[in-house]
């Protein structure tokens, strides 16, 4: 291991040993000690996967076979996976199992959360290695929102509600890399296209929120659409990283010098100062040796403005 990550080692060791010394009770020790093994073997399973893409899908567990939604999920995660991409899903029944049916089991991965009701594993899942079972709802929605690329809410309850929001809100206060959202209805659905009448009528309207906000979602009822909106997402646009104070978008292609003279002239407003330039790897990524090849993108990011970042991902992907 290197020296930077035996010193996060001993850090975690001190804070353990003043559990001790802060007198922590019993219930709170029982907290800290489930929470960490918990993460510890969700990273371990998930460490495997870390190359490959991944799109949670979060839904309501009621939503019965006959429901057109449920056939729509299914649609979703067989498309999603055909495109070699894994589906993550609670594991449970409704949109969750519909999710995996259209993936299959090989393309599929689960977080079951441990309730006295309705929240057995499907069948499709069931027993898999990439199922990994959860008693907390806080370290369950961390690896949901940590391990993806992607995400696609279909219609469901007070779960599904709080999911969609903490996504946007992490979004929002750059709290999470930019990764593209969709509120997927039903064909002709109206779940979220409501939800959204609300968004934009009274958090938008009020001030709540900054009409660039708008920008961080998608809302749609067409299958092709939120595939194409997910796919497209990394058409040139890779990943993200911070260094120091720069920003590195990695990108999948060479930017040409027309694209990057758009970008100065129409993104300079999320600037904290300079010019956005092009650049090969910095050597602070050098424990990334497989994105080496990658041209970057290279600004001092305002870290303020993240639905205008998210629209400079959607122009660095508009086709030359």
């Amino acid at each position: 291991m290197s020296k930077k990550t035996d010193d996060l080692i001993d850090k975690i060791k001190e804070s353990t040993a003043k559990l001790q010394i802060d007198n922590t009770s019993r219930g709170d020790l029982k907290i800290i000690s489930r929470a960490m093994r918990e993460l510890r073997y969700a990273f371990k399973v998930f460490s495997a996967y870390r190359q490959d893409r991944i799109v949670t899908v979060f839904g309501s567990a009621r939503t019965s076979p006959e429901n057109s939604t449920y056939r729509q999920a299914i649609d979703f995660g067989r498309r999603m996976a055909d495109q070699s991409w894994y589906v993550l899903t609670g594991a449970a029944s409704g949109i969750m199992e519909a999710g995996h049916r259209g993936a299959g089991r090989k393309q599929s991965m689960g977080l079951n959360i441990m309730l006295p009701f309705e929240q057995d594993s499907n069948p499709i899942i069931r027993g898999d290695h990439k199922l990994v079972h959860m008693k907390y709802f806080f370290t369950r929605k961390l690896m949901f929102v940590k391990e993806c690329d992607a995400v696609c809410l279909l219609p469901g309850g007070f779960g599904t509600l709080d999911e969609g929001l903490e996504v946007l809100t992490l979004l929002q206060t750059g709290k999470r890399d930019l990764v593209p959202v969709i509120f997927l209805d039903a064909p002709g659905g109206t779940f979220w296209t409501e939800w959204d009448n609300f968004v934009r009528h009274q958090l938008l309207k009020d001030g709540m929120i900054s009409p660039e906000d708008l920008s961080l979602y998608k809302v749609t009822d067409n299958l092709d659409f939120a595939v194409d909106e997910i796919l497209n997402f990394y058409r040139l646009f890779h990943s993200m990283r911070y260094v120091d104070d720069k920003l590195i978008f990695r990108l999948q292609k060479s930017l040409s010098d027309d694209r990057l003279e758009e970008i100065n002239a129409d993104f300079g407003d999320i600037l904290s100062s300079g010019k956005f330039t092009v650049s090969g790897p910095l050597d602070e990524e050098r424990d990334e040796p497989q994105l080496k090849e990658m041209q970057r993108l290279v600004f001092h990011f305002n870290r303020r403005s993240l639905g205008r970042l998210r629209q400079l991902v959607d122009t660095l992907n508009k086709p030359s």
